[in-house]
């Protein structure tokens, strides 16, 4: 059956169903998780800025122009909960710090902290530069993972999976995937030069990124468009790298 949403190119050999949801997650999600693995343990992370770009593209890629305006690429249908997505953004980010500090206060099993290591954040910096890096961590963290994912996870990923599964599997494959993958990012931790796997932080990270997807998902209804998706996403990074430089 010949879909509308994929390119002429494309729908001789593809289908806009979960098949094609389920090959993108496989073919993103996997080298991304050995990526962000193998960068937590070198240092180096400039291999996750090209897996981002790469997620962005693929709806261009793959869609014609109906196919993105039925992912969520278009105007917001009300610019109210833009804000008010960005700010639910934050909601979930402060309910997440809060969570780990009661239960991990700065030790590694708390997901910010680990997380923050990887900036490698001098303890001696004074308060200019300090707010200096976190301007810098802070755009950063706003643009490249909230555009990258949200077009892919809540746009053109969960647009195939309810193509044929419907809404509610959608959601929840989409967000469960999302939540896997972030265990490449905190639950496989590398410390004092071996990797360790903490299970119950872990299991809480997952739980976390898996209601975090859920918001997003939301705030993409709310507003109409993937914009509502990515203002959330861009308000709970800019909220965690806050945490990350001023309250651990």
């Amino acid at each position: 059956m010949v879909t509308t949403e994929l390119r002429f190119t494309w729908n001789r050999v593809l289908q806009f169903n979960w098949v094609f949801g389920l090959i993108l997650l496989l073919a993103v999600c996997v080298p991304r998780f050995w990526m962000v693995l193998q960068a937590n343990e070198t240092g180096d992370y400039s291999s996750i800025g090209i897996i981002m770009t790469v997620s962005a593209l693929i709806p261009f890629i793959f869609l014609s122009k109906e196919g993105r305006r039925e992912i969520g690429i278009k105007k917001p249908k009300s610019k109210a909960w833009i804000l008010y997505s960005f700010l639910l953004g934050i909601a979930i980010s402060t309910l997440l710090f809060a969570v780990g500090y009661l239960l991990y206060t700065n030790s590694m099993s708390n997901w910010y902290v680990y997380i923050g290591k990887s900036y490698h954040i001098s303890a001696d910096l004074t308060a200019q530069d300090r707010l200096i890096y976190f301007v810098i961590f802070a755009v950063t963290g706003m643009c490249f993972s909230p555009i990258g994912e949200e077009l892919f996870f809540r746009g053109i990923v969960h647009a195939s999976l309810r193509a044929s599964l419907g809404e509610n599997k959608a959601t929840l494959i989409d967000s469960l995937s999302f939540a896997l993958t972030h265990l490449a990012h905190f639950g496989f931790v590398y410390l004092f030069g071996r990797w360790q796997f903490l299970l119950v932080p872990s299991l809480l990270w997952v739980v976390g990124m898996f209601m975090t997807s859920l918001v997003f998902i939301q705030c993409k209804k709310m507003t109409g468009s993937l914009l509502g998706a990515i203002a959330s996403h861009a308000g709970f990074n800019v909220s965690m790298i806050y945490f990350i430089f001023y309250q651990l």
